[in-house]
């Protein structure tokens, strides 16, 4: 009985000994920042130009702004995912202004150029402060907020809380709590996790149309998540699923269906560009 009474004492402390370690590592695993700065031109995006926006809690956050060609019609605001950065989607950015539609899309802290280090509530101000700037510059009916992978869980919670057109959301989730707690089970995730990008307590506060996007085998985010999430948006669309195990897909695969989505929307009277 000592024995046993000694390999479990033993079995506890290797278990508690994990979990202060996943709970100190857990930046590391959540966030896969690259800081080196960028420029658009170099990826072949001449019509798109970096700009340095101040946050409310002190932070300097580039943005790609791409100004658009028509007075009327989508702006989209783009917030990317955890191991991304914009100079690595220039090809969804091209596709998304090519019509001549605008485009901000946002450097998250830590992240190509941008000042601080990443966490939930700072990626919330973010976001918070590519709105505002995006507001001033175009009528906020016009604004398409589109969010990937973690940065979908975020455009959930900016749209909950601002006016927008609509939402477009690729490779979402309801939670990270939700992701990781399936990828963790043997953990008490829900006390260790600090960022929990609470998407599934926003999105029944989104009043607007959601188109999602999914891949029906992806490694990272899984389906199941996603449908959780979807379940509780008011104005989402049929669920966008796309063949394959992938995660992000190449946006031509969804291009039609995103089309289809905006050119649906009602968007606001015609006025001069650059009116306020």
């Amino acid at each position: 009985m000592r024995r046993l009474a000694g390999g479990l004492l033993v079995l506890a402390g290797l278990y508690l000994a994990l979990c202060v370690l996943m709970y100190a590592a857990q930046h590391a695993l959540q966030y896969r920042p690259d800081a080196s700065p960028m420029d658009p031109a170099a990826v072949w995006l001449p019509h798109v130009r970096a700009e340095t926006l101040a946050t409310t809690d002190g932070e300097r956050i580039v943005v790609w702004w791409a100004a658009p060609r028509h007075a009327s019609g989508p702006v989209y605001l783009y917030l990317h995912g955890n191991g991304a950065k914009l100079s690595a989607r220039d090809r969804r950015l091209a596709m998304l202004s090519a019509d001549g539609a605008g485009l901000l899309a946002v450097s998250w802290r830590g992240y190509g150029g941008s000042s601080g280090r990443p966490h939930e509530a700072g990626l919330l101000t973010d976001a918070r402060t590519a709105y505002r700037a995006l507001a001033r510059r175009v009528d906020a009916a016009r604004i398409v907020v589109f969010g990937e992978s973690l940065g979908s869980t975020v455009a959930v919670m900016l749209a909950a809380e601002v006016p927008v057109a609509a939402l477009v959301l690729d490779s979402s989730f309801a939670s990270a709590l939700d992701v990781t707690q399936g990828s963790y089970p043997w953990l008490p995730v829900r006390w260790l996790l600090r960022d929990t990008y609470r998407a599934d307590l926003a999105a029944p506060r989104v009043p607007v149309p959601v188109l999602q996007l999914h891949c029906r085998d992806d490694p990272v985010t899984p389906l199941a998540s996603a449908q959780r999430l979807h379940a509780l948006l008011p104005g989402r669309q049929p669920l966008e699923l796309i063949d394959g195990r992938c995660h992000t897909p190449r946006m031509a695969t969804f291009e039609p269906a995103l089309r289809r989505f905006v050119d649906a929307l009602a968007w606001p009277p015609l006025r001069p560009l650059g009116a306020r």
